[in-house]
């Protein structure tokens, strides 16, 4: 390999890729809960099946309720209302996944990935939130 072709090499691996690039255009929370959801739903399908069509419904229901949230309050001028409804999506989110961790339904690996992407997704609703409430409150003169 040449220093040149070694250069384009780098290059390209310093590019953008095009998770980076969508989540500037959707904004991180809502890129974030949909690669959780990529992960989530072949995950549900391993679930019993008595509890695949109980609890699994009910966490995918609520995934995907979370992210219709988040795409509403990307599209339209009063975030509010959308975001403290994808806020409490989560918060259902967090004691569900927990409720399979506890049925044995999710083993500790699952279980902490889950978690940790969740408190991700949480974070950046809150702080989205927060800068949604600092453009809204009157500045003073």
């Amino acid at each position: 390999m040449t220093a040149a072709e070694a250069s384009r090499e780098r290059a390209e691996r310093s590019k953008p890729s095009r998770k980076t690039d969508r989540a500037r255009e959707t904004g991180a929370a809502l890129e974030g809960h949909y690669r959780f959801i990529l992960w989530l739903v072949p995950t549900l399908e391993k679930f019993p099946r008595a509890q695949r069509f109980l609890l699994g419904d009910r966490i995918q229901r609520t995934a995907l309720d979370v992210l219709e949230s988040l795409i509403e309050a990307t599209y339209t001028r009063q975030r509010r209302t959308h975001l403290v409804r994808a806020n409490l999506g989560i918060e259902k989110l967090r004691f569900l996944i927990r409720l399979a961790h506890d049925l044995r339904h999710l083993d500790g690996r699952r279980y902490e990935f889950a978690a940790r992407s969740l408190d991700e997704t949480g974070r950046r609703i809150g702080a989205w939130m927060k800068a949604h409430r600092a453009r809204q409150s009157p500045r003073p003169v």
